[in-house]
């Protein structure tokens, strides 16, 4: 899991890079593409079906809507914001999850946990800071980004199990083509030639993706899902650092503690998850 978030964390480093010479919406369609490609491959060399008919099921075409909403807006949050803002503001995915299975799924969440997702969402405005002189309506775009993740993440729960974790990565990365398409004719910027430079970030985003995808299947596959899931956190370190060193980006006081208490609300959510199932399945 922690591989699976430093590689994230490198491919968000890439995009960003790349989007400061190319169109956004130029940088979603060829990212998209490269992705979708090495997953086919993956699912031909595993005798997938690439058509298979469960694809246009309900729940599948919600999780397209809503990975091709998170993938634009958290792009276009990595080109025009700071890496480490962005991926503070994404470890507010497992708070929205809850929030959402809860009022989708009818899940039951606790006094307790609705009172550490009430709090978390806290700390995500002390990391915008709406009210302060340096906040960035841009920030925006993080959040939208992160509730399209959010709800790809509870549709997925109820994609038919028929398919398999190859397709859904291929029908991910089109969807992503697909956010570039809308995108671009919306933007009405013209696609620009990449240098060797650019060409590289471009297969290095993919090839990172396409392995943290992996890594992160394989945790959550072959691992206690409790155990494994508060690792997801490590990828705000990584962001952080990366964001510091690679783009020199200044982390200041309000964001430390906003990102410390997205952090502790997430992981107490996820513990105090764990002891009701226990609980419950107690003599």
């Amino acid at each position: 899991m922690m591989t699976a978030m430093a590689a994230f964390a490198v491919e968000d480093a890439f995009v960003k890079a790349v989007s400061g010479s190319h169109p956004v919406g130029q940088v979603l369609i060829l990212f998209g593409i490269g992705g979708a490609v090495l997953f086919a491959i993956i699912a031909k060399a595993q005798n997938k079906r690439l058509l298979d008919p469960a694809v246009l099921s309900r729940p599948m075409c919600i999780r397209i809507v809503f990975e091709v909403v998170g993938r634009l807006f958290y792009v276009l949050a990595l080109a025009l914001t700071p890496l480490s803002s962005t991926t503070a503001i994404l470890q507010a995915t497992p708070l929205i999850v809850v929030l959402g299975a809860a009022v989708i799924f009818g899940e039951k969440v606790g006094w307790r946990r609705w009172l550490a997702i009430f709090v978390g969402l806290i700390g995500v405005l002390i990391i915008l800071r709406p009210s302060a002189d340096g906040f960035s309506a841009l920030s925006m775009f993080a959040v939208i980004g992160t509730i399209g993740f959010a709800g790809r993440d509870l549709a997925s729960r109820a994609a038919p199990i028929s398919i398999g974790t190859a397709i859904l990565g291929l029908y991910g990365f089109i969807a992503i083509i697909i956010a570039g398409i809308v995108f671009s004719v919306w933007d009405g910027k013209g696609f620009t030639t990449p240098d060797g430079q650019s060409l590289f970030y471009f297969a290095g985003a993919v090839m990172m993706g396409i392995f943290a995808y992996a890594a992160l299947m394989k945790a959550m596959r072959s691992g206690d899902v409790s155990s494994v899931t508060p690792f997801r956190y490590t990828r705000l370190l990584f962001g952080l650092a990366l964001g510091v060193f690679l783009f020199g980006e200044e982390l200041d006081l309000p964001m430390l503690i906003g990102c410390s208490i997205v952090v502790l609300s997430g992981l107490f959510i996820l513990w105090r998850g764990k002891k009701v199932k226990a609980d419950a399945t107690a003599p």
